[in-house]
C-alpha cells in the first residue's frame, strides 16, 4: 500500500570529513534541509568539525542529531566489526555523549539519533545488535530506521519514537534490505529521481536486482524522511 504522506523531511548525513579533509557540500546543502545527521568522530568527524557543525546547523535552524558509527575511520564505518552487545551500547553511548556535549553549548536539544553505515545494515538484520545499540539511547527519543526491520522492532521495545526513511542514495535487495557498499559510486540525476519519486509516490522501490518491492512504511509512526548519505552526482 503507498503511503498516505508524500511530503518527506530531508536528512542528510554531515560533519563526516577528519582533520583537513572534507566530506560532502555541507556548507551549501544546510539552506535546503530539515534534519542533520552529525557524525560523532568514530567513523568520521572531530572535535573542531562536530563544533563547527553544530553551530552552522542552529544557524540554518536544522533539527541535529547523533549519527554513531563502529569505530573505523579508515573504512569509513563501513566495515563490520564484532563486538559484545556491551560493546555496542558503549560505543553508541560514548558517541551521543560527545554530540550532546556540544548541543549543550549552543542551548540545543538533540532531535534524533541515527546510526551510520555498517551499524545501521548489522541492526536492520540483527535484532540482539538493534536492542545492544538502542539501550544506548535515552528513552523517548527519535530514532531513524528501516521500516519493517529489527531496528523498528527493537526501537519499540526500548520506548523511543521510531521514524521510518527513505533513502535517495542507497540501493535495495528483494527483501527491503539495503545494500550497505563499502565505498559510494556516483548516481545519475535522472536514475535518482527516478528513485526518490518511486518510493514517495508508490511506497515502493525497484531492488538492484530488479523486483519491484513494497517498502512497508505504512504502520510507522507517520514521519517518513528522504534521506541522504553522500554520493556524487554524475
Amino acid at each position: 500500500m503507498a503511503p498516505t504522506q508524500t511530503k518527506a523531511l530531508i536528512n542528510v548525513d554531515m560533519g563526516e570529513g577528519y582533520g583537513n579533509f572534507i566530506c560532502g557540500p555541507d556548507k551549501e546543502l544546510l539552506p535546503m534541509i530539515d534534519q542533520a545527521n552529525v557524525a560523532c568522530g568514530f567513523h568520521a568527524g572531530d572535535p573542531m568539525i562536530m563544533a563547527e557543525t553544530v553551530a552552522l546547523c542552529k544557524a540554518h535552524n536544522v533539527k541535529i542529531g547523533a549519527h554513531p558509527g563502529l569505530p573505523d575511520v579508515q573504512g569509513f564505518g563501513r566495515r563490520e566489526i564484532k563486538f559484545s552487545p556491551e560493546e555496542h551500547t558503549a560505543n553508541v553511548v560514548y558517541q551521543i555523549g560527545a554530540l550532546k556535549a556540544f548541543l549543550d553549548r549552543e542551548g540545543l536539544e538533540m532531535h534524533h539519533v541515527k546510526p551510520h553505515g555498517i551499524l545501521y545494515g548489522m541492526m536492520a538484520r540483527d535484532l540482539e545488535i538493534a536492542r545492544a545499540v538502542w539501550a544506548a539511547v535515552p528513552k523517548g527519543m527519535r530514532v531513524f530506521g528501516l521500516a519493517g526491520s529489527h531496528m523498528e522492532t527493537a526501537a519499540k521495545e526500548a520506548g523511543l519514537v521510531f521514524w521510518a526513511e527513505y533513502f535517495a542514495d542507497v540501493k535495495y535487495r528483494a527483501d527491503g534490505t539495503l545494500i550497505i557498499d563499502r565505498k559510494k559510486q556516483p548516481w545519475d540525476p535522472e536514475d535518482v529521481r527516478k528513485h526518490v519519486s518511486k518510493q514517495l509516490y508508490e511506497g515502493r522501490v525497484f531492488a538492484a536486482t530488479g523486483e519491484d518491492v513494497d517498502l512497508q512504511i505504512e504502520g510507522t509512526a507517520g514521519h517518513h524522511m528522504l534521506s541522504f548519505g553522500f554520493s556524487r552526482l554524475r
